[in-house]
């Protein structure tokens, strides 16, 4: 089970560059992401951009999305750890007696312990995929928290275009700093969290 912090991020940020070439395509703006300099409206035009990286390391929705994960995560690690220590316990117990058994006792004792390690690899596999699931999900209701927030931000505000902007993943070289509207659109989306999670 990987941690998420850069499963998060990539997987953001891939959702965000798509929301953004959507939004060239004329269809909704989708793409919002964290926290730096602010500037007027006025300023801006009618395109801005949002800080991914400070908007995954600020915005309080996805740190409290990634402190789940995390908790969620090592659960499961512990539980396979635990029943693969369990099943390593019992596997050594029989070795130190085995020369001792009948050999019927012996068969059925080592296809029975077969049956009990191919069991713990699909435990072992379903958990891992229970994860990647539970990730997917986290990451769709972010994704679908910032591209509503962009929606209603842009119309609010007169933007037709809300993109993205990762030194961590650029897929831009230079943006004008006066563009960066994360600290607005963090500050919303805080507001906004705090709100609901009371």
């Amino acid at each position: 089970m990987k941690t998420t912090g850069s499963t998060l991020t990539k997987i953001t940020l891939g959702l965000l560059v798509a929301a953004s070439v959507a939004a060239c395509n004329n269809k909704p703006a989708a793409t919002p992401v964290a926290a730096t300099t602010t500037t007027t409206t006025a300023d801006k035009g009618t395109t801005v951009y949002i800080n991914s990286d400070s908007l995954i390391s600020k915005y309080d929705y996805a740190k409290d999305m990634q402190n789940r994960l995390t908790e969620k995560g090592k659960a499961a690690q512990n539980e396979v750890a635990s029943k693969g220590q369990a099943l390593q316990r019992e596997i050594a117990e029989y070795q130190k007696i085995a020369a001792t058994l009948p050999a019927d006792k012996r068969q059925t004792t080592e296809q029975r312990l077969g049956r009990e390690q191919q069991e713990f690899q699909k435990f072992q596999q379903s958990e891992s995929a229970d994860m990647q699931e539970v990730q997917a999900k986290e990451t769709g209701k972010l994704f679908d928290k910032l591209t509503e927030f962009s929606k209603n931000y842009a119309k609010e505000k007169g933007y037709k275009l809300v993109l993205t902007y990762s030194k961590s993943t650029p897929g831009v070289l230079y943006v004008d700093p006066s563009l960066d509207i994360t600290a607005e659109a963090l500050k919303t989306l805080n507001d906004a969290y705090a709100k609901d999670k009371k």
